[in-house]
């Protein structure tokens, strides 16, 4: 059985990022354009059962979509598909728990089926929720770990001259291979910015969408640049060293805590054999020992 649980964990091999750079490289990607990027870029599904899909409290609505950005699912019908899978999963988990409990019982038990049933419906229901949080804490972690490199770009742009909207778009291009969310959320931010918006709410709306401390942090030291008429490269300057400085203590972190997670695996996968092996032998003699007395 613990060969089994650790089995997946061992094999599972992460893909290495200089095999998926070249992979991307060698491919002929088309450039990503803005129309890529709009929210209703794609038809609008369940037109017709959106009062029924779609929360009619406007707020709950509002944070399902922000929610939903945040995974980098950006459509128009992002939020139907969210709760139709809720449901949908959610009552086709309770069938099957009635096909499963009726054909492997002739007379199943109602208690047992109501709660096997139950749980089945419960699991269902917060499936999509935990799929959603995992793809943000994926998303995230994958912005919070490139967005130094990206810093340090943009401060390479500034410093050539190029204006801090062409060295958003510049340096969206470059890390699209390595970065793929901190690309695209740089790439709207550009776009934005092109389109006329405001600077300081196109990049408040983008600490918003990404939910990462560290551009939260950015975006209020360009604000603030913006506002008291300091250098933008010597903003970014020292922000990106503070931001080199912190994945590396990231790093260190990790690795500290490994020697604990160590520890904790082997005494779990070391100390149940090793009683096994020790305690085994002599639990057999002493049930058979028993079972001669009460056989006598």
């Amino acid at each position: 059985l613990l060969v089994l649980i650790a089995a997946p964990i061992a094999l599972r091999k992460t893909p290495d990022p200089i095999d998926r750079l070249e992979r991307e490289t060698n491919r002929s990607a088309t450039p990503q354009t803005s129309e890529s990027l709009r929210l209703d870029r794609d038809k609008a599904q369940f037109e017709a059962l959106a009062p029924y899909l779609e929360p009619s409290d406007e707020g709950e609505l509002s944070a399902a979509r922000a929610k939903l950005l945040r995974a980098g699912y950006r459509s128009r019908s992002a939020v139907r598909y969210y709760f139709l899978a809720r449901s949908g999963l959610a009552v086709g988990l309770v069938v099957f728990g009635l096909l499963l409990m009726g054909l492997s019982q002739n007379d199943p038990d109602p208690a047992r089926l109501i709660v096997f049933c139950g749980i089945a419906g419960i699991i269902g229901y917060i499936a999509p929720g935990w799929w959603v949080k995992r793809r943000i804490t994926q998303r995230q972690g994958e912005m919070r770990n490139g967005f130094p490199d990206a810093l340090d770009l943009m401060l390479v742009c500034v410093e050539a001259g190029q204006s801090l909207d062409q060295s958003i778009m510049r340096v969206a291009s470059e890390v699209r291979e390595a970065h793929g969310a901190l690309s695209e959320e740089l790439q709207i931010v550009a776009s934005e910015m092109r389109a006329g918006k405001d600077r300081s709410n196109v990049l408040r709306e983008f600490a918003d969408r990404s939910g990462v401390p560290d551009i939260s942090a950015f975006v209020t030291v360009l604000v603030q640049s913006a506002a008291f008429g300091t250098s933008v490269s010597a903003a970014l300057r020292v922000y990106a060293a503070e931001m080199r400085d912190k994945r590396l203590m990231r790093a260190e972190e990790k690795a500290n805590v490994l020697p604990t997670k160590l520890t904790l695996g082997t005494m779990f996968f070391t100390v149940p054999p090793l009683l096994l092996i020790l305690i085994g032998p002599s639990l057999i003699q002493v049930m058979r020992a028993l079972t001669s007395v009460n056989n006598r």
